[in-house]
C-alpha cells in the first residue's frame, strides 16, 4: 500500500529508461523524477541524453547517462552492470525508417529489428535478472498502434511493434509469478524529433489532427503518463496489457463509411 505522500508507490524507486534522449524518453523520464522516482537514462547518443539529463537536473534530480545501444548485446549488458539494480525498466529506443516490404534490404529489415524487438528482449533480460532475484519489479515496452495496424511502405516496423507486444505478454506470463509486470503503451499519433520532419510538411499538421477525435496529436507527454501509470503500485494488478493512447484514432474505420442520414 502507498501512503497520501506518495500515492503512486514510485518515490525513490530507480528507473532505467532506453532512448532516453527521445522526445518519449525525455517525458518519461521528467515524469518519473516528478512523482519521485530516480531515472537512469539510457542512450547511445551521448548528446541527446546529456540533454535529458539537464532537464532533470533543472528539477532538482540527478541521473546518470550510460551509453547503451540496445542492439549490441555487451553494450546492454555492460550497461546494466553501471546501472546496477533498478526497479522499473522502460523499454523505449527505436528506429523507424521507410521501405516497401517488396525491394527492402535484408540487413535494413534486420537492423530495424534489432532495436525495436530484438534490443526490448536484450534490455529485459539485463535488467530483468536482478528483479526476478529480488521478485520485484516493472516492465513498460513503448510500441505503436502500427502493432495493431500495418503501417506501409516502413519495412519492418509493424513487424517489430507487434513482437513487442508479443514479446511483453510472454514476459507477463513467465515473470509474474516472480512478482514482476510487463505492460505496453501504444501511441497513436505523437509528435516527437523523431517525427517531426512530417510535421513540418505543409498542411500535415493539422490534417492529423483532423483524423483524431479528441481533435489534436499527442505530446510525448501524454504518453509518458501512461507508462508512469503502468509503472506504479496503482498498476499492482495489471499485468500483460497494451493500453492503446491513441486519442481515439483507432477507432475512426466506421465513420469513413459514407452513410447518408448518419452525418453528425
Amino acid at each position: 500500500m502507498t501512503d497520501a505522500t506518495d500515492w503512486l508507490g514510485l518515490k525513490g524507486k530507480v528507473c532505467a529508461i532506453t532512448g532516453a534522449g527521445g522526445g518519449i524518453g525525455r517525458a518519461v523520464a521528467l515524469a518519473m523524477v516528478r512523482v519521485g522516482a530516480r531515472v537512469v537514462l539510457l542512450d547511445r547518443d551521448a548528446a541527446t541524453c546529456a540533454l535529458t539529463q539537464a532537464a532533470v537536473r533543472a528539477l532538482g534530480a540527478d541521473a546518470p547517462c550510460i551509453a547503451c545501444d540496445v542492439s549490441d548485446p555487451a553494450s546492454v549488458t555492460e550497461a546494466a552492470a553501471l546501472a546496477g539494480p533498478v526497479d522499473v525498466l522502460v523499454n523505449n529506443a527505436g528506429l523507424l525508417r521507410p521501405g516497401p516490404i517488396a525491394t527492402l534490404p535484408l540487413a535494413e529489415w534486420n537492423q530495424l529489428l534489432s532495436v525495436n524487438l530484438t534490443g526490448y528482449f536484450l534490455c529485459a533480460q539485463a535488467f530483468g535478472a536482478k528483479m526476478i532475484e529480488r521478485r520485484s519489479g516493472a516492465l513498460v515496452h513503448i510500441a505503436s498502434i502500427a502493432s495493431r495496424f500495418p503501417q506501409g511502405f516502413s519495412g519492418a516496423y509493424s513487424v517489430s511493434k507487434a513482437g513487442v507486444v508479443m514479446l511483453s505478454q510472454q514476459l507477463a506470463l513467465e515473470w509474474g509469478p516472480s512478482g514482476i509486470r510487463s505492460n505496453v503503451v501504444s501511441p497513436g499519433l505523437v509528435r516527437t524529433p523523431m517525427s517531426e520532419a512530417f510535421y513540418q510538411a505543409p498542411g500535415v499538421a493539422e490534417k492529423r489532427a483532423s483524423i483524431v477525435p479528441l481533435g489534436r496529436v499527442a505530446v510525448p507527454d501524454d504518453i509518458a503518463d501512461v507508462v508512469v501509470y503502468l509503472a506504479s503500485a496503482r498498476a499492482g494488478y495489471v499485468n500483460g496489457e497494451d493500453i492503446c493512447t491513441d486519442g481515439g484514432f483507432g477507432r475512426v474505420l466506421m465513420s469513413l463509411v459514407p452513410r447518408p442520414g448518419f452525418e453528425g
